[in-house]
């Protein structure tokens, strides 16, 4: 029994400074999305507009942005789950979309992942590709993000019009019907009502620091947008609609695995997403796994447009 519980502790002593690096990487994430927000309006743009181009280090973090939030869904971030979602309840609010709405949106791609969610997927005998592909590619090139910032009016509306919205909303190719309905579920109505009162509050305040270089914010959110969109689908678009499992592992040199925080080996995180993100890599290697694609790849070719079903 003590060599066990000797066991035990050594093991927690090794994962300890590992776990911690998340701490690092929240106040990281808060420090660039508070500098992205009111530092850098308040105290560089007054001495010249030179210091917007600034703005494209947050875009180009994104990914590791995301990755963190991502954590939280699965509630991997920190080990105690009430401070995980707390901490992901702020991330989100500065990402601009509710927590409750990510994490329910997410936890349904994994459970409907190439079965009622396939982006790119259109049957022949109710469309065609000349008329799926306008609504693909914007999705593709930043609607994803906007759909997700869209959908904070659903906030003011009573839980009985968001139950009848999903219901009108809801089709075998579309996760839009359960995700409304389960946010109107009460506890996550309650954090979305707040989370949204929170983002409209915080980002009126970041738009007013601006002022006339409000612009330059939104350039910065558009490349967020495209960043996000373009990434979302990547590790599925084409792969085979009967596995609901398989998402592709895509190549990255190792730093900048490192940096998105192993996002890149999606295949192993469906197959086991319970797994911390600085998990992946050895799973990766333990199942003998390799890279479907790279990144850049898989990234450019769902500029091909839409898919038949075949």
């Amino acid at each position: 029994m003590t060599d066990v519980g000797t066991g035990r502790r050594d093991r927690a002593s090794r994962e300890r400074p590992v776990r911690a690096i998340n701490s690092w990487l929240i106040g990281a994430a808060v420090v660039v999305g508070a500098f992205q927000m009111f530092l850098l309006p308040l105290i560089l743009l007054p001495y010249g507009a030179a210091w917007g181009w600034v703005l494209a280090v947050p875009v180009v973090l994104t990914t590791p942005f995301w990755s963190l939030i991502h954590e939280a869904i699965h509630g991997t971030l920190i080990r105690r789950r009430d401070r995980n979602d707390l901490c992901g309840r702020g991330l989100a609010v500065l990402y601009g979309s509710p927590f409750a709405m990510l994490k329910i949106g997410h936890l349904l791609h994994h459970r409907y992942s190439r079965t009622r969610e396939r982006t790119e997927i259109y049957d022949p005998a109710m469309s065609s590709w000349a008329r799926t592909a306008p609504g693909y590619y914007l999705r593709l090139c930043g609607g994803l993000y906007l759909l997700e910032v869209v959908a904070l009016p659903l906030a003011a509306l009573p839980a009985a019009a968001i139950r009848g919205l999903s219901r009108r909303v809801d089709a075998p190719d579309s996760v839009a019907g359960p995700l409304f309905e389960r946010v109107a579920q009460p506890k996550a109505l309650q954090q979305f009502r707040i989370d949204t009162a929170v983002i409209v509050l915080l980002y009126t305040a970041a738009f007013l620091a601006y002022g006339g270089y409000g612009w330059m914010l939104l350039a910065a959110l558009g490349g967020r947008a495209f960043v996000i969109s373009v990434s979302d689908n990547a590790y599925h678009y084409g792969t085979d609609l009967s596995a609901p499992l398989e998402a592709l592992n895509l190549r990255l040199p190792r730093l900048l695995e490192q940096g998105a925080l192993s996002f890149n080996l999606h295949g192993v995180h469906h197959r086991h997403p319970g797994l911390r993100w600085y998990e992946l890599r050895g799973q990766f290697v333990d199942e003998g796994a390799d890279y479907d694609l790279s990144w850049t790849t898989a990234a450019a070719r769902q500029f091909r447009g839409p898919i038949e079903l075949g």
